[in-house]
């Protein structure tokens, strides 16, 4: 992604605020249940791609987790996430990159992703995310994805998305990553328009 996207993704939060885009959730009740369900632990190190001013790490927080990063391209949505989080903020690890031109220099035993991947249109841009998802993910680590499904919108914050079931979204991540389940969402957005999502849990495989 060039630095225009990144202006882009700033002026969204800009315009709108944190609480105004589309994805804004109050609490992200999917993600902590699938947290749940599957096993992960506070001890786990997760990092949330894309998080930006999501209040996951608030809720992950409250739980005890202390081995958090949050990843995003737009500076401006971490800023609005340190603020609200105060002096708490500082036990984040704060990201500010492009996911399809990031090196992980550690390895995490959660990978979360909500409403990024469906962003990446070009076949290089996912091979790229894909590179650092397999060298980011420790063996047996989980991932937590959230995408357009196929009756989703076609466009998202005015830019073009590419939309998933649970079939092709496997296909997509590869045999290096075995299905545990996958669900449908219908997410209502802050003005009341309503967004078919599909959720898939995978397991690195060893």
């Amino acid at each position: 992604m060039s630095s225009d996207m990144e202006a882009h993704w700033n002026r969204v939060y800009r315009q709108k605020g944190s609480n105004g885009v589309s994805w804004y959730q109050e609490k992200p009740t999917l993600s902590l249940a699938a947290l749940d369900r599957f096993g992960a632990r506070p001890t786990d190190a997760l990092i949330d791609v894309g998080g930006g001013a999501s209040s996951l790490v608030d809720h992950l927080l409250d739980r005890g987790w202390e081995d958090l990063s949050v990843l995003d391209l737009a500076q401006s949505s971490l800023d609005a996430a340190r603020l609200r989080l105060c002096d708490r903020g500082e036990q984040i690890v704060w990201i500010h990159a492009d996911i399809t031109q990031w090196t992980p220099p550690r390895s995490y035993d959660v990978w979360h992703d909500r409403a990024v991947f469906h962003f990446l249109t070009e076949p290089a841009q996912r091979s790229a995310y894909k590179a650092a998802l397999a060298q980011g993910l420790l063996p047996g680590g989980l991932v937590i994805m959230a995408t357009f499904a196929p009756e989703g919108p076609e466009k998202c914050s005015g830019l073009p998305v590419q939309s998933y079931d649970a079939k092709s979204l496997h296909a997509e991540l590869g045999r290096g990553f075995e299905p545990l389940d996958d669900w449908r969402e219908e997410h209502a957005t802050p003005w009341g328009d309503r967004q078919a999502f599909v959720w898939c849990v995978f397991r690195k495989r060893s």
